[in-house]
């Protein structure tokens, strides 16, 4: 009998990073995959068919993380998988010299895994962290990527 030796190095719950939505259901601003990343959808239209045809999406997104443009066309009927995004607000203690966050949660955990995003809002957030502003990073999570998708400063503390 062979011996059970199975080692998983995973720790998620296993559920689904998507789930999925008739494509006529789906609205701008909402969010859908698109050639397999997680976008929000900025342009849509309904085309309707010929005789025995169906009514067509055609559907333009922009990639939550990479800021690419995306387009698909997909039958009315048909479902399209939409990304389960979370979106939080993080409190910015420190950045370290390999570009890394120090970011506390509202339950007073502190995470290091996120980097500096690239370019403006980056270089907008180094220079406000280093005047000594308090700020508030807004962190997207979907499809197990995640990374600070805007900043703002922290009105909420007492001084």
């Amino acid at each position: 009998m062979a011996e059970l030796d199975d080692h998983f190095e995973t720790g998620d719950s296993g559920a689904s990073t998507t789930y999925p939505m008739q494509c006529s259901a789906l609205r701008k601003n909402g969010f859908v995959m698109l050639k397999a990343r997680p976008c929000k959808i900025v342009e849509m239209s309904t085309s309707k068919t010929g005789k025995h045809g169906h009514a067509k999406v055609h559907m333009v997104g922009i990639d939550i993380f990479s800021n690419k443009k995306y387009e698909d066309i997909c039958p009315s009927t048909h479902n399209m998988d939409v990304p389960h995004v979370k979106r939080e607000d993080l409190q910015l203690i420190a950045i370290s010299d390999d570009g890394f966050l120090t970011l506390m949660t509202e339950g007073g955990d502190l995470r290091e895994d996120l980097k500096v995003p690239e370019g403006e809002l980056g270089d907008t957030l180094r220079s406000d962290f280093d005047n000594g502003k308090d700020l508030l990073c807004t962190v997207l999570k979907a499809c197990g990527e995640e990374c600070v998708i805007a900043i703002k400063t922290n009105t909420a503390l007492d001084k």
